[in-house]
């Protein structure tokens, strides 16, 4: 049974799949027919994701910042299935919360490696595979964050600043040959990650859900409709373009 836009037949890679965005996106597009290849970090439990899918689905354990194990990835999901047509380029880490003074070096390359190499190593053996086929939709994950800055989030603001510039340069290189490349700007969203922020800022939900223009933090599967929007042959103009899903937040800046 199929739920809203039908993605029927389409295969989609999600990285980050195990995540709140993942798992809600990889479970909505499952329901509108694509076939799911969920990767996630080493040692991902995979058992809540399995049990939100009611298909088939090729979980991969896989490191981003590894290019073998991006290579790996792809490699097996085309081994799999023969072709990618969705690839919600998705996997991502928050860093610490220090003002840049305080900020250790390590923590930011770690978090670079994750959000900004990870993006381009995906980007990297995905494209091609698309090219070949003269077809494709690509969903990089950036944020308000990469919109925008935030006192103490130098790792996090500034890596999806990049993904941003990633997207743009990827979507004018391949939107001549069939394939498309977008970029999602989620706001706050209940999450792990949002959990860990907050607590990094010493800020509660409540109070900076206040803030927000729709008065209270999104929901995970508010992401994932618009990042199954954007997979589907319904946005197939759409290129190159960045999306905020954050209740209006960004309109206030």
């Amino acid at each position: 049974m199929t739920d809203g836009i039908s993605l029927s037949g389409k295969i989609a890679v999600i990285t980050g799949a195990a995540g709140a965005i993942g798992t809600e996106t990889a479970a909505l597009m499952a329901r509108r027919g694509a076939r799911i290849v969920a990767v996630d970090r080493p040692g991902t439990d995979f058992g809540p994701l399995k049990a939100r899918i009611d298909a088939e689905i090729l979980t991969i354990e896989a490191d981003v910042t590894s290019e073998d194990s991006v290579r790996s990835y792809v490699d097996q999901a085309v081994k799999a299935h023969g072709r990618i047509d969705i690839f919600f380029n998705n996997a991502g880490i928050e860093g610490p919360v220090h003002p840049i003074q305080d900020y250790p070096l390590a923590d930011f390359h770690k978090v670079f490696a994750v959000n900004v190499d990870g993006v381009f190593l995906g980007l990297k053996y995905v494209l091609p595979v698309m090219l070949a086929q003269g077809s494709g939709s690509v969903i990089n994950s950036s944020s308000v964050a990469g919109l925008s800055g935030a006192p103490g989030m130098a790792g996090y603001n500034s890596s999806k600043h990049a993904v941003l510039g990633l997207t743009r340069v990827a979507a004018v290189e391949v939107a001549a040959k069939g394939v498309r490349v977008n970029c999602i700007n989620p706001g706050p969203i209940h999450s792990r990650m949002m959990e860990s922020l907050d607590e990094g800022a010493g800020a509660t939900e409540e109070a900076r859900g206040k803030g927000v223009p729709a008065g209270r933090y999104g929901k995970p599967e508010e992401v994932a409709g618009l990042v199954a929007f954007l997979a589907s042959d319904d946005a197939t103009y759409i290129n190159g373009s960045f999306h905020t899903v954050d209740g209006g937040l960004d309109a206030t800046a």
